[in-house]
């Protein structure tokens, strides 16, 4: 008897799905996630009482013989990991199946957790020395896995997870090539072309440091906001991936040091023989540059930042380490007399508080009132895609602390709470001002 009953739902897109009541031995309790391969469910392990995600590989609906042989190959080539790779900062694949025609892994569920890409835009950059300690423990897990003869060979920002207490997950092995294998031998698959080495374009036998090349291009791009290469077509970029030289990161973020641009130059090395030989050895040189980095930002400028927001009413309820996180959280600008801080009808999804001088607010290019070092404002992130409704200009010299609303996602629930508490409370007593004054 199947059990793949199953029930309808309405996804929150408007579009009606079918839920399975239960995979296997695993009652489906949601589903969490849908891409080109399938779609995961959230689910709970009755055995050794966890949450798990459960990915069943759509190989039906994948089109053509030869697509749905390559689907059939990557549930293989992930079925084969399970209990392969144990290694902290890989999603341990914990079980793995076929009932009637459905095909499926089992997986550590991390809730919370998201993958880099939020973390790849120009306006939502991480703090330096956290991007260094990301690919840190990325290029440890897969020296982990290349030593146990697993070229993952997927390596990009969506298969990388961060957890809400900032930790990582390599995840999806579905293409990975594993030592003495025949089933990871996926014809007509590559992985990601943004990410792939230039040996992988070429259809060049891979080794580990393919991997370590394409970690390199990740990097690249949580520090830059850009990929290492882009291009209108695919064949321009697979041509800039063997024979270009990508922009130096110093011209697209100034305040990266140059050990940190070598290292990510060496590890983007057309030649595999002058890149890193090993994940450990990558790793090592992302040490030293972190030393330096932590040194750096633990000086007296941030005990300074931090003295002055203890000070601010809007952080008066907050512990020292609530205070810390939302620091951890922000990034600091000064503005000019004049300058334009916020602009109406632009998106952003950032908080802001002024730490120092005074703003002017206004709409339409007519002034509606003035906010003074301590308030906030920048409310509309709270609603994600909407348009700044007002424009902030600095009235003087004026310090804002710009607190991104994807970082404030990763620290404690605790501090989360306080914050939008404080936040929203700022705003309606402001509003409540503004309609005694009227």
């Amino acid at each position: 008897m199947s059990n793949f009953g199953s029930k309808v739902i309405s996804l929150s897109s408007g579009i009606q799905a079918v839920l399975p009541e239960k995979i296997g031995k695993y009652p489906i309790i949601k589903e969490v996630g849908r891409g080109s391969t399938g779609v995961v469910y959230l689910s709970h392990d009755p055995y050794y009482g966890r949450d798990v995600a459960i990915k069943v590989y759509n190989i039906e609906a994948a089109g053509d013989e030869s697509r749905k042989r390559i689907a059939r190959k990557m549930f293989l080539s992930e079925a084969h990991m399970v209990g392969m790779l144990q290694h902290p900062n890989i999603l341990p694949i914990y079980d793995a199946g076929e009932e009637d025609g459905h095909c499926y892994i089992v997986t550590e569920h991390v809730h919370g957790a998201r993958t880099l890409v939020a973390y790849c835009r120009p306006d939502n950059l991480l703090r330096i020395d956290d991007v260094v300690e990301i690919v840190y423990k990325a290029a440890r897990a897969l020296h982990y896995a290349h030593s146990r003869g697993v070229i993952h060979r997927d390596v990009k920002p969506s298969n990388i997870m961060l957890t809400q207490d900032s930790d990582v997950r390599i995840i999806d092995f579905g293409i990975a090539l594993v030592a003495d294998s025949d089933i990871s031998r996926i014809e007509g698959i590559a992985g990601s072309p943004s990410y792939m080495s230039p040996e992988q374009v070429q259809s060049i036998e891979l080794t580990n440091r393919s991997d370590l090349y394409s970690l390199g291009a990740v990097m690249y791009e949580l520090l830059t906001g850009t990929r290492p290469f882009r291009a209108g077509n695919l064949q321009k970029l697979l041509h800039q991936i063997v024979f270009a030289t990508p922009p130096p990161i110093h011209t697209l973020r100034p305040e990266v040091p140059e050990e940190l641009e070598n290292v990510a130059a060496m590890a983007l090395a057309k030649d595999p023989e002058k890149r890193y030989r090993t994940g450990l050895d990558f790793a090592a040189d992302l040490t030293r540059v972190h030393q330096k980095l932590r040194a750096q930002y633990n000086r007296i400028d941030q005990q300074e930042q931090f003295g002055l927001l203890r000070k601010l009413k809007f952080f008066h309820e907050f512990s020292h380490a609530e205070i810390w996180e939302v620091l951890r959280a922000s990034s600091w600008q000064d503005y000019g007399d004049g300058e334009e801080i916020v602009k109406e009808g632009e998106m952003d999804d950032r908080f802001y508080i002024i730490v120092e001088g005074t703003v002017d607010v206004g709409r339409n290019g007519r002034r509606l009132g003035r906010l003074e070092g301590g308030e906030c404002f920048g409310e509309t992130s709270y609603v994600r895609g909407a348009k700044r409704t007002a424009t902030i200009t600095a009235h003087g010299a004026v310090t804002v602390m710009k607190v991104s609303s994807t970082l404030l996602e990763q620290v404690s629930a605790e501090c989360q709470l306080r914050f939008n508490q404080v936040f929203l409370r700022s705003l309606i007593a402001r509003l409540q001002r503004a309609e005694a004054q009227s």
